[in-house]
């Protein structure tokens, strides 16, 4: 008897286990109440699977690419294979360019941008009303908001961001921009 009560709680702990393991983040380090070992009289939702943060988003091409999602605020660095290598948050400019394919059209190793702050590793793809819209990274590490009635078009990301974009964007690469 001992030896199946055992087993059975083995059986609880692993499966208790595997369950907080495979728990979102936002649901596995909520602190909160502690959840009895009865079950609830009341049915709960069924859990939706976590997110895959390399997830790519749907309709933007294929092959190797670089996409910048207006709304997401976010970057994926797509490779021939259809998968993100890097994923990545960023900080938009006040002009964005209009969502479609674009190549990059040139880079710079560190200049002075335009709104004075030094950056580097700017990867150029497009114009908007005569601004230029590009990644790069400030130098001082920093992704502030920019002020929204300046005419920018730096798509601002961290520093090793802007190293990974560097090498990965080369002139020609496709960046394709979606919503």
């Amino acid at each position: 008897m001992a030896g199946l009560t055992a087993a059975a709680v083995a059986a609880v702990a692993f499966l208790a286990y595997q369950a907080s393991a495979n728990a979102p983040d936002s649901v596995a380090s909520s602190p909160g109440p502690k959840s009895s070992a009865s079950a609830s009289a009341q049915p709960s939702a069924k859990p939706r699977p976590p997110a895959e943060p390399l997830a790519v988003p749907a309709a933007s091409g294929q092959g190797e690419r670089v996409v910048y999602a207006l709304k997401d605020r976010r970057v994926w660095l797509v490779g021939e294979d259809d998968k993100a290598s890097r994923t990545f948050r960023v900080m938009p400019s006040p002009i964005s360019p209009p969502p479609g394919s674009y190549r990059v059209s040139s880079r710079s190793g560190t200049v002075q941008g335009s709104d004075g702050v030094p950056i580097e590793h700017v990867v150029r793809f497009a114009n908007v009303d005569e601004v230029a819209i590009g990644f790069s990274a400030a130098q001082d590490g920093s992704m502030v908001a920019p002020d929204p009635g300046s005419k920018t078009g730096g798509v601002r990301m961290k520093r090793p961001d802007g190293d990974a974009m560097w090498t990965f964007a080369t002139v020609g690469a496709k960046v394709v921009v979606v919503p």
